[in-house]
């Protein structure tokens, strides 16, 4: 019996300096369905081959020796161990790191929805609405709250 499973389709490219606009920001997905990886396959640390992906991943910043700009789209898998690679694929963050052996300043954001990879706009517009929405029902639950309590 063969069990089977599901990885996350994720975006996979990288443009150094703008060198491949299809990968750099603004992002359009509807112009990169040849850099769509599905499903996406990542490496897993200690152990061989590739596995089905848990984090779609984008990374984007300038080098800091020259102030190119760098973005690297692609997948990783959580291990399940307290490492630091793991730690890297559980939390999006901001900051200086290395990325072949170049010191880049910039972010790198984590999501585990397919294609969810495509650039900061996209989730900051969807992040906006929901945060609009979330506000109107609070709003309205303490207008009623208020009302209630009045009499």
């Amino acid at each position: 019996m063969v069990l089977g499973c599901q990885a996350l389709d994720c975006f996979k490219c990288i443009s150094k300096a703008g060198e491949y606009p299809p990968c750099d920001d603004p992002f359009h997905n509807n112009y990169t369905q040849d850099i769509l990886e599905s499903p996406c396959w990542a490496g897993r640390k200690q152990r061989n081959g590739v596995f089905p992906a848990t984090t779609c991943v984008k990374l984007a910043g300038t080098y800091d020796d020259t102030g190119e700009t760098l973005v690297v789209r692609g997948c990783a898998l959580d291990s399940g161990t307290l490492t630091i690679d793991t730690e890297l694929v559980r939390m999006s963050h901001c900051g200086g790191f290395y990325y072949e052996d170049r010191y880049v300043r910039g972010c790198v954001q984590n999501c585990i929805d397919d294609g969810c990879n495509m650039g900061i706009a996209d989730r900051f517009r969807n992040s906006v609405q929901m945060n609009t929405i979330v506000s109107v029902v609070i709003f309205f639950i303490f207008e009623r709250w208020i009302t209630t309590h009045r009499q």
